[in-house]
C-alpha cells in the first residue's frame, strides 16, 4: 500500500469516518425538537440545552468532574515526574517492580479496582469522601502521566546536563533549569490525557462516590437508565463541544504536536 496512494487515503478518510460519526450523530440529536432520541428532520431546536442549564444537579456534577480532574491529574503529575525520573536514570533493587506496580491500574480491569475500593474505603470509614474520591482516580490515571514522562526522559540529550554539573549546579538547579524544560511537553501530555481519562471515568466512580460527589459521567449514565430524551445527547453535545474548544487553544498557545508528540 503506497504511503501517500489512493488505497491509503480512502483507508484514512474510512477510518477518520468511522470515529466521528457517532460523534456528529448524538451532536444533531442534540439539536432535535422531539421528546426521544431522533435526529432533528423537522428542524433544530435548543430546548434540551436550556434543560441542561436548569438542572442544578447537572451543574454540580459538571463542577465536581472538574474539580476532580483537576486535582486528580496534578496529584498524578507530582508522583510520576519523581518516578519517571528514577525508574529512567537510577539503577535500584526493586526498580522494575516498582515501574510494574505504578502501570499495574492500566491492566486490572476498572470493575475489580471499583470493588476493591469500595470495600477499602468501606472498611476505612470514608465513604463519599471528596479526598479519597481524588486519590482513587489519581491510582488510575497516573499510569498515563508516566508513559509519557519516561518517554521524554529517555529522549534527553543528556549533554547539556553534564556539561551544567560539571559547572556546578546543584541538583535543584540542573532539575529547574535544564531537565524540567526539555521533559516538560511529556509532562503536559501526561496531565492533558490523565485530565480527559478522570473526567471520563465512570466504572470506577459509580462505585466511590457519593450523591453530594458524583461525578458528570455518573451523573449521565443513572440519567440515562431511568429517561430516554435527548438532554443525554446535549450534555455530550456540550463536553465535545468544551474538549474542542480546549484542544484548539492548547494547539494554538503551546502546539498539540508538543504536547502529545514532544516535538520540540
Amino acid at each position: 500500500m503506497s504511503k501517500n496512494g489512493p488505497l491509503a487515503l480512502t483507508f484514512h478518510s474510512l477510518v477518520v469516518v468511522f470515529m466521528l460519526a457517532p460523534l456528529v450523530v448524538v451532536c444533531l440529536v442534540a439539536f432535535t425538537p422531539e421528546n426521544t432520541l431522533s435526529l432533528p428532520t423537522a428542524g433544530f431546536s435548543l430546548r434540551w440545552f436550556e434543560a441542561v442549564f436548569e438542572r442544578a444537579d447537572f451543574l454540580e456534577a459538571f463542577n465536581n468532574s472538574l474539580q476532580l480532574a483537576f486535582l486528580a491529574a496534578s496529584l498524578a503529575t507530582l508522583i510520576a515526574v519523581p518516578a519517571g525520573l528514577a525508574i529512567t536514570r537510577l539503577q535500584f533493587p526493586g526498580r522494575d517492580f516498582l515501574n510494574v506496580l505504578f502501570l499495574s491500574p492500566i491492566i486490572i480491569p476498572h470493575l475489580v479496582l471499583g470493588v476493591a475500593l469500595l470495600r477499602l474505603f468501606a472498611l476505612l470509614g470514608v465513604n463519599g469522601s471528596f479526598t479519597w474520591l481524588v486519590l482513587a482516580h489519581t491510582v488510575v490515571i497516573t499510569p498515563y502521566v508516566l508513559r509519557l514522562v519516561i518517554a521524554a526522559a529517555i529522549g534527553v540529550d543528556r549533554s547539556a546536563e553534564q556539561a551544567a554539573e560539571s559547572l556546578g549546579a546543584s541538583r535543584f538547579t540542573l532539575f529547574r533549569k535544564i531537565t524540567l524544560p526539555m521533559i516538560l511537553p511529556g509532562i503536559a501530555g501526561g496531565w492533558l490525557l490523565a485530565f480527559i481519562n478522570s473526567f471520563d471515568e465512570v466504572t470506577l466512580s459509580i462505585f466511590v462516590t457519593s450523591p453530594a460527589t458524583q461525578t458528570l459521567p455518573v451523573k449521565m449514565y443513572v440519567y440515562a437508565t431511568e429517561s430516554i430524551d435527548p438532554m443525554m445527547a446535549a450534555v455530550s453535545a456540550l463536553v465535545i463541544a468544551l474538549t474542542a474548544v480546549t484542544m484548539i487553544l492548547l494547539d494554538r498557545v503551546y502546539g498539540l504536536d508538543r504536547v502529545l508528540v514532544g516535538k520540540h
